[in-house]
């Protein structure tokens, strides 16, 4: 039974920086895409960036050259790294953990971005 635990999130003021993380526990198999979803309140949830087993990233476009994914597989960890924060960006934040067969899902991370 694969977990996901995150952590990192809190209040930053605009123009702040968090770093979030993700680690994953219990029967991990490659390949799979690990990812950050959020959701802010009366939205749907939304992909952030996703990573790969391989390295491979994507990003929504409201995040490029501002947040980084990355991700230690010797420690099943994935990490995002947000710069420049909006308000805009406040949601929670959610890990999800994909391969063929499994689609897991993190209990979230709430990120406010205010003054």
């Amino acid at each position: 039974q694969v977990e996901l635990v995150e952590s990192g999130g809190g209040l930053v003021q605009p123009g702040g920086s968090l770093r979030l993380s993700c680690a994953a526990s219990g029967g991990i198999f490659s390949p799979n895409t690990m990812g950050w979803y959020r959701q802010a309140p009366g939205n749907q949830r939304e992909l952030v960036a996703i990573i790969t087993s391989g390295g491979s990233t994507g990003y929504a476009d409201s995040v490029k050259g501002r947040f980084t994914i990355s991700r230690d597989n010797a420690k099943n960890t994935v990490y995002l790294q947000m710069n420049s924060l909006k308000p805009e960006d406040t949601a929670v934040y959610f890990c999800n953990y994909q391969t063929v067969f499994r689609n897991v899902w993190g209990k979230g991370t709430l990120v406010t971005v205010s003054s």
